[in-house]
């Protein structure tokens, strides 16, 4: 059984509240915080070897210490909780079960950058979320934790919520921090990175919920001891956020040494697949790291068994391997369709490109016309080919992650899966036997 730091008290009742949660050692690594140095809490989270939640898995003090301290500049921290990620749930989760595990994340994250003001960006679609997140925000600054002069250190601190409009493409920091300024939210030319020009041209650092919750356990338990659990470089615990073909979909704290069949087929986990049906294919990250078919999610690539690790899961990269990204475990059974999962992600990346880089604006609206095309039953084997270039030409030529998001989920289908993608060009009849016309007719 996986230890647990961010959901250890997730079932106390009434753990929301800042009296419960006080009660159950919140805010103590805060206290404990405020007698070290700021350069102190950075060592700590640089020999913690946490990594970044949000997907990409940088070292969090690593991107810590790059931030620019130029005198009389103020400095922000931006936490990024527009998780907008197919399949991914698990910042929600933090934020609407135990909100003080992350204001106590973000009070001591921004004691140790010099930040005296904080964002909390939160998708739209969160709508009921910011309600919590404010209250929580008002009952730590009645009890001395937020504000002026906080507990008489002398460090000032004001969280806001600020709640986006929708846009997929404002998980990637720097259209965050455009749309947090008021600006449409498109993605800016890099460099200047954050840490030297953020947010209104400040030094600014924008992490993920996740990677800021963790931080309290850190300061608790110290850097050290966060290390030694995991594996290698995927080090402390991590959310995953379970969904699809399983009997038991949720939001899982899993230690880096579990293994994928294990997660997946444990009673402690996700209890195995509905009625007995056989494991197809899985997104293990979230819809825009590559799937994966069942014979090479069971076993690596050198025959070993593949982990819920960074490390283990891009063993054999993008040609055997894929990601373990924002953690958005999708489970795909045996009579999932690939190539119609294929077209419906297309669709999303299609509808949520931002239109600013010509490849990610032309080549997704390909995609998906060419998926919808064979899902159709009028495809053509030409099209599989001409499918494998569009996303080639999109791959690494934008200027943010959302060209290579979508083009990565089409070229693991096909190199995984081409002949489903023959066999629905040879049998049209695939649409009416698995999902209906009238289904498909809303999409």
């Amino acid at each position: 059984m996986s230890k647990k730091l961010l959901l250890k008290n997730i079932d106390v009742e009434g753990i929301k509240t800042f009296e419960v949660f006080r009660k159950h050692g919140g805010y103590s690594a805060a206290e404990k915080a405020f007698k070290m140095t700021p350069d102190e809490i950075l060592e700590e989270v640089k020999i913690s070897g946490l990594r970044g939640r949000g997907g990409a898995g940088f070292p969090t003090g690593l991107k810590w210490s790059f931030l620019a301290k130029p005198e009389g500049v103020p400095r922000y921290l931006v936490v990024n909780a527009d998780e907008s990620e197919p399949g991914t749930f698990k910042d929600r989760y933090l934020m609407e079960y135990i909100p003080h595990q992350l204001i106590e994340g973000i009070l001591i994250s921004s004691f140790c950058l010099g930040a005296n003001v904080s964002y909390i960006y939160i998708r739209g679609e969160y709508s009921w979320i910011p309600e919590i997140l404010e209250y929580a925000i008002q009952e730590a600054k009645a009890h001395g934790f937020l504000g002026k002069n906080i507990k008489n250190t002398g460090y000032d601190l004001e969280i806001y919520v600020q709640r986006g409009a929708g846009a997929y493409v404002c998980g990637e920091e720097t259209a965050l921090l455009e749309s947090l300024e008021g600006k449409r939210g498109n993605p800016r030319l890099k460099p200047p990175f954050p840490a030297v020009k953020g947010l209104y041209q400040c030094p600014t650092v924008v992490n993920n919920v996740e990677t800021i919750a963790a931080i309290p356990a850190i300061i608790s338990i110290t850097g050290a001891e966060y290390a030694k659990m995991g594996v290698g470089r995927s080090t402390g615990t991590k959310l995953i956020s379970a969904c699809g073909n399983l009997n038991r979909p949720g939001v899982y704290e899993i230690d880096f040494n579990l293994s994928i069949e294990e997660f997946i087929y444990s009673e402690e986990y996700c209890g195995g697949i509905p009625k007995g049906k056989k494991l197809k294919a899985c997104i293990p990250g979230g819809s825009s790291v590559p799937i994966l078919p069942a014979k090479l999610l069971l076993k690596t690539a050198n025959g070993e068994t593949r982990l819920m690790n960074y490390e283990s899961m891009a063993d054999g990269g993008f040609i055997t391997g894929t990601a373990l990204g924002s953690g958005g475990f999708i489970v795909l059974d045996e009579d999932q369709c690939i190539v119609r999962h294929t077209m419906t992600l297309a669709r999303f990346y299609n509808h949520e490109s931002c239109g600013q880089c010509t490849p990610c604006r032309e080549g997704t609206g390909w995609m998906y016309r060419i998926l919808k095309k064979i899902e159709e039953g009028r495809g053509t084997y030409d099209d599989i080919d001409l499918l494998w270039n569009i996303q080639s030409k999109i791959d690494g030529n934008t200027i943010c992650p959302l060209g290579d998001a979508a083009s990565w989920p089409v070229a693991a289908a096909i190199r995984h899966f081409r002949d489903e993608f023959q066999w629905h060009i040879n049998n049209p009849e695939c649409l009416t036997k698995n999902y209906g016309i009238a289904e498909y007719a809303t999409i």
